[in-house]
């Protein structure tokens, strides 16, 4: 596998390699995938050398060994996530973030320990010049699409700039990624008229107000999923629950079709008839799709995976990455943050 190029717009990524509950396996292999499909970045993987080395040899895959780093230590589920980022100075989560922050790499991708993650993103690689904080964001299907909802929890008791700093960000990656050329955004509040919602979110209001976002007030929750908002930004305690709610609705939905299938032959039938129609219609619910979420707000490219990512999510994730880089995101969101502030 020849991992080099010499077009200097070429992302690299790193990968990994020990994150995750399969790893290194569908780390590795997810990854390769990823590259054997595009072969436009540099692909490393970070990770216990030996371990990955087995996984390559066990599927005859071939790996120039000098796009493999050696990191002897691995930051675990259960470990405490800031801590550990001292405690396991050689893990592969610290040893990517650094690579990121060296400007070794543009990309770094894990499924492993998510604080962890997300410490490493923030205090190694540093954020975005005048941010605030970083958001983690949800991509919520609706009526005409997708409702990208920021914070879903990369931090709580947010401040009204901070929601602001999300709405901007927000509205970049729907732009960019999700082809949206005006993105609408809300603040999700009780109503939708001004009064309804707390101090913070009546103070994000005006702050977004006063900006050159395209900002349609006050949303409530069931417009999320309603198609009349492109971006909708709230503080990430309320955003995560909302994620882990939304993320139940599938589980809910299988059961009530089993159940219902239980009642008589000919339900049965027509679920079964139905089956592929539903496969479809859930697709976008399904996280293996995406892959992992971005750490917006942070100089570099931080995308989080699940810890049960197969390796179509884990290929996914580096396919993500990738095409945040070729589009720029980072910097185009470094611009937007003086940019979007004051009105023309």
């Amino acid at each position: 596998m020849n991992n080099s190029g010499n077009n200097s717009s070429r992302c690299r990524i790193v990968v990994d390699a020990m994150g995750g509950d399969f790893a290194p396996a569908n780390a590795v292999l997810g990854a390769i995938e990823a590259f054997n499909e595009k072969k436009n970045f540099d692909l490393f993987l970070v990770g216990k050398e030996k371990r990955i080395s087995e996984v390559l040899s066990s599927n005859n895959l071939s790996f120039q060994k000098d796009f493999i780093v050696n990191a002897d230590e691995v930051i675990e589920m259960g470990d405490s996530p800031a801590a550990t980022l001292k405690t396991k100075p050689n893990s592969s989560i610290v040893i990517g973030a650094q690579f990121v922050r060296d400007k070794k790499a543009d990309a770094f991708v894990s499924a492993g320990n998510t604080g962890a993650m997300m410490a490493a993103s923030t205090l190694i690689i540093g954020r975005i010049p005048g941010l605030g904080r970083p958001t983690i964001g949800a991509e919520m299907p609706s009526v005409n699409g997708v409702c990208y909802l920021y914070d879903v929890g990369a931090s709580k008791d947010s401040k009204p700039i901070h929601v602001f700093e999300y709405a901007v960000m927000g509205t970049i990656f729907a732009k960019e990624m999700g082809s949206v050329s005006n993105p609408k955004v809300g603040v999700l509040s009780m109503g939708e008229e001004e009064g309804k919602g707390n101090e913070v979110t009546e103070a994000a209001g005006k702050l977004l107000k006063d900006s050159k976002l395209n900002f349609i007030g006050n949303v409530e929750g069931r417009d999320i999923l309603a198609g009349d908002v492109d971006v909708v930004v709230c503080d990430g305690y309320v955003g995560n629950i909302i994620l882990k709610f939304g993320e139940s609705v599938p589980k809910l939905l299988k059961h009530l079709l089993t159940k219902t299938a239980e009642r008589s032959f000919i339900d049965k039938l027509l679920i079964g008839l139905s089956k592929g129609v539903l496969k479809k219609s859930l697709k976008s619910l399904d996280y293996q799709e995406y892959g992992g979420v971005p750490l917006l707000g942070v100089n570099g490219i931080s995308i989080i995976g699940h810890g049960s990512s197969s390796v179509k999510a884990m290929k996914n994730m580096v396919l993500r990455a990738n095409e945040m880089h070729q589009k720029q995101l980072v910097q185009k969101m470094t611009k937007a943050i003086s940019e979007y502030s004051v009105k023309n």
